[in-house]
């Protein structure tokens, strides 16, 4: 009886703490991740691309947005890969690793006007690399919560992950915006932009100090001590399992899509509308960032509301209100009014949450453990390539400035809605599911 009721308490610690590892790490690579959206949309324009028209230079800066996307899938083969066969741990300190340098690195990229299209050049090379550290970042940050949980609780450990995107962006923007509103706009776009990708390094130190602290997944260490000597020398290739049966892949990717693409939605076209309908800058900037705190708190709480009605109810139910909300959000931007536009803002973000914070327990929960962190890291990273990677330069085409029609807009972001819901009726209710089978 003593040992018992000594052990609980430290399992409930270590819980915690991998709880709080998972959420800070994610919370780093997301304000990696998603400040360069933030200077893709106000920055890299004039900065990389002003050879260019306004317009093309606009969707030049959104395709290495593109670009980070497009690597994502890849970071989730590789780092799945090693991640199902060596232990989710290590791989999380090598992708946070990754994800810190590159980001220091983009702090440091000479302009057009100093090295010409090289810096284009390097710039994409950086992204890629962000996007490769990102695909691996989130499988094992996900499955780490999840497989320290027990089953009532495990999409409200793992939200803490996805809890991480918002956090990042609001970290991100908030130092973009003071940033820009601390200096005039020659010096910003001249050097002010670059503090923040810069201080990505101290982050990358306070993450991998965390993160060296927690152990390793229990369920995964409990499926390697049941395999044989030949199967540790030999190990399985995870995707080849995953792709043997691709069905789980193709209805997360499709299910998590939309998600993806009202998450983009506001951290560029949303911030470039709200500015071309008269709202300053840093305004735009503060309250996305002061909504994004507070959506925070919506994604842990729509999570653990999945841990009992299930995954696939909240998810559908936030879909339906995206479709509903579209045409208020942007009339609330249009107004140029602060308080209007934070309401537009953390509103949108609250029916985002309804999807996003069941989506990791969501997308890890179809796979079994041998091949969890491959299968998930795709499914996961897929979604994030349909629904974002080319969403800005989309809406950028169909919404080329203020006078626009925002109605292909609309329809484009609710055709991707709808086959969202589709997907994730036709996946199986995960809630009560064994992981260890």
């Amino acid at each position: 009886m003593s040992t018992h009721t000594s052990t609980r308490p430290q399992l409930s610690a270590e819980r915690r703490r991998v709880v709080f590892s998972s959420y800070l790490g994610s919370t780093i690579e997301y304000y990696d991740f998603l400040l360069y959206a933030s200077a893709s949309a106000i920055v890299f324009p004039e900065v990389f691309f002003s050879n260019l028209e306004p317009f093309a230079a606009t969707i030049a800066s959104f395709g290495t947005f593109a670009a980070g996307y497009i690597a994502r899938p890849l970071g989730g083969v590789i780092f799945g890969h090693f991640g199902d066969t060596l232990g989710r741990k290590r791989v999380l300190l090598a992708s946070m690793f990754l994800m810190g340098i590159s980001s220091t690195l983009i702090g440091f990229v000479p302009s057009t006007a100093s090295i010409g299209s090289l810096a284009a050049v390097i710039l994409v090379l950086l992204r890629v690399c962000q996007g490769i550290a990102v695909g691996g970042e989130w499988g094992g940050a996900a499955l780490m919560a999840l497989e320290h949980s027990d089953h009532k609780s495990r999409g409200f450990a793992a939200s803490f992950v996805n809890a991480g995107a918002p956090s990042g962006a609001a970290l991100g923007t908030f130092v973009l915006s003071i940033a820009a509103a601390a200096m005039s706009p020659e010096s910003f776009l001249s050097w002010g932009w670059r503090i923040p990708f810069i201080l990505s390094f101290l982050l990358l130190a306070l993450g991998l100090f965390i993160r060296s602290t927690i152990s390793e997944s229990p369920i995964f260490q409990a499926a390697m001590d049941k395999l044989d000597e030949d199967e540790r020398r030999s190990p399985p290739f995870p995707i080849a399992e995953v792709l043997r049966h691709p069905r789980s892949v193709v209805l997360t990717m499709l299910g998590g899509s939309s998600g993806f693409a009202l998450q983009v939605l506001l951290s560029t076209f949303s911030v470039r509308y709200a500015t071309d309908h008269g709202a300053t800058r840093s305004t735009v900037l503060s309250m996305f960032s002061l909504a994004s705190v507070i959506s925070v708190f919506f994604v842990v709480g729509f999570a653990a509301l999945s841990d009992r009605w299930g995954r696939k109810p909240v998810m559908l139910c936030g879909l339906l209100l995206f479709l509903f909300y579209l045409y208020p959000h942007f009339w609330l931007l249009g107004t140029a009014n602060s308080v209007l536009i934070l309401i537009g803002f953390t509103v949108a973000l609250g029916i985002h949450a309804l999807i996003f914070g069941p989506l990791a327990a969501f997308v890890s929960e179809q796979f079994g453990t041998g091949s969890r962190y491959t299968g998930a890291s795709l499914g996961y990273q897929f979604a994030t390539l349909i629904g974002a990677g080319f969403t800005p330069s989309i809406l950028a085409y169909l919404y080329p400035g203020a006078g626009s029609s925002l109605l292909p807009v609309i329809l484009f972001l609710g055709i991707m809605t709808v086959l969202s819901g589709f997907a994730i009726m036709l996946t199986r209710e995960t809630r009560h599911a064994d992981l260890t089978a």
